[in-house]
């Protein structure tokens, strides 16, 4: 009888690592038939406890800090100057329900808040906008796509911002706000989730470039050490840019479609801003798709060198093979026991027989040379 495979509490099983197909296809663990708007995390906790941090600003004054409870903020939300609630940690279901409440969020945009595998996308609910986009960054140690879900809920005079985990991305953005830089101060919440959209797409370029050395790696390594491993690498690359182009390419419609509303919470002035990070979206795309049709292309001349390089070892063995055709010949003539072979009596005829083997060799090599063959 086969035995039954029994783990203890402390000897469960690891979690397998996510492949690819897991990060591309969206497998949402929530249960089938669950009331629409259940707050259900389906993410990994990626850190401890949730930080929530605020900035209440406006031309003249500035207020910040960092709150154990996101109810104690919500007073900024309701004063005419511009504040952005900054929200880490996406496990605490009661703190997020308790910020749907004082705000009077959707049910439906708090659940796709908690879930982090939603495709980035753009909803008006008339009082706020919600949108979803992806931050990213490349692990040059792993050579992986790192991917955690942004959300943000855009009102009249606030932003919302819901990560996985704290993100050294927005941090430009606050140094601005607490500077004075620029026209943030003076602008209004639209304003200010053009700047945390337009900093994380600032952010994948750095990523492409990244990728881009990578890639030139992949490039030089196919011509000079065409082993299996880089054939590998290839491969895994080319898993990391459709991750990467997945994350990216529904990005285009979002900002597409946000430069060109018509609500009331964004302004004509604003439009322009939207407008020039859709431009960056279409050339970021445009580069990952660069990047695809290099893999390819590496992948294929990683087949034509080794081919190549199977060609040379088989013309090569050719070329010996019929360098000894006729010296077999001869070996076996003159290896067959006849008692009469006048060859045989000869004094000379021993040295005689290896000039011309030789001879024979060396015409040959020349007739291969002058061919082109060698």
């Amino acid at each position: 009888m086969m035995k039954k495979l029994r783990f203890s509490r402390k000897e469960k099983p690891a979690p397998k690592p996510v492949g690819i197909m897991g990060r591309v296809v969206n497998r949402v663990r929530k249960k089938a038939g669950t009331a629409p708007g259940t707050l259900m995390h389906t993410g990994e906790r990626k850190t401890e406890k949730v930080i929530t941090r605020y900035l209440d600003y406006d031309e003249n004054e500035l207020n910040e800090g960092e709150i154990a409870s996101a109810e104690d903020c919500f007073p900024f939300a309701r004063t005419p100057s511009i504040t952005w609630i900054d929200i880490a940690g996406l496990h605490d279901m009661a703190q997020i329900e308790a910020i749907g409440k004082a705000l009077e969020l959707h049910p439906l945009m708090l659940e796709d808040i908690v879930s982090p595998t939603e495709r980035p996308k753009l909803e008006d609910y008339d009082a706020s906008l919600f949108i979803v986009l992806k931050i990213l960054s490349f692990d040059r140690t792993s050579k992986r796509v790192e991917i955690d879900q942004m959300s943000l809920v855009v009102g009249k005079t606030y932003v919302l911002s819901f990560q996985e985990k704290p993100w050294d991305v927005l941090d430009p953005i606050r140094t601005r706000i607490r500077l004075a830089k620029g026209r943030i101060r003076h602008k209004g919440s639209d304003y200010l989730a053009y700047a945390i959209i337009d900093a994380v797409v600032d952010g994948y370029f750095k990523i492409l470039e990244e990728i881009g050395d990578e890639i030139e790696e992949l490039e030089e390594l196919v011509v000079t050490d065409p082993s299996a491993e880089v054939m590998h690498r290839i491969h895994a690359m080319k898993r990391e840019v459709l991750v990467l182009r997945k994350a990216v390419w529904p990005l285009r419609e979002v900002l597409g479609s946000l430069y060109r509303n018509e609500s009331e919470l964004i302004e004509s002035q604003t439009q322009v801003f939207l407008r020039d990070v859709y431009d960056h979206a279409v050339q970021i795309i445009d580069i990952i798709e660069t990047f695809r049709d290099l893999l390819s292309g590496t992948n294929d001349l990683y087949i034509s060198t080794v081919s190549n390089r199977m060609n040379e070892v088989m013309k090569v063995l050719t070329i010996i093979a019929t360098i000894f055709i006729p010296l077999s010949f001869f070996a076996a003539v003159y290896g067959m026991n006849f008692d009469y072979m006048p060859e045989l009596k000869v004094r000379w005829a021993y040295p005689a027989f290896l000039v011309a083997m030789g001879l024979i060799t060396l015409g040959m090599l020349w007739y291969f040379r002058r061919k082109r063959w060698l």
